[in-house]
């Protein structure tokens, strides 16, 4: 039974990218935020 769950959740997984309702919310190796994909840019005072 768990192992069907576990199917059932990966199927969904990739139902839901090939629909493209997931998303990469990585930004990098340094984690800088961003904001709808674009990097903040810290401005001097």
């Amino acid at each position: 039974m768990e192992f069907l769950l576990l199917l059932f959740f990966l199927v969904a997984l990739a139902v839901a990218s090939a629909f493209g309702l997931t998303a990469d919310t990585r930004d990098s190796a340094d984690w800088k935020p961003t904001e709808e994909g674009r990097r903040w840019r810290s401005r001097a005072c």
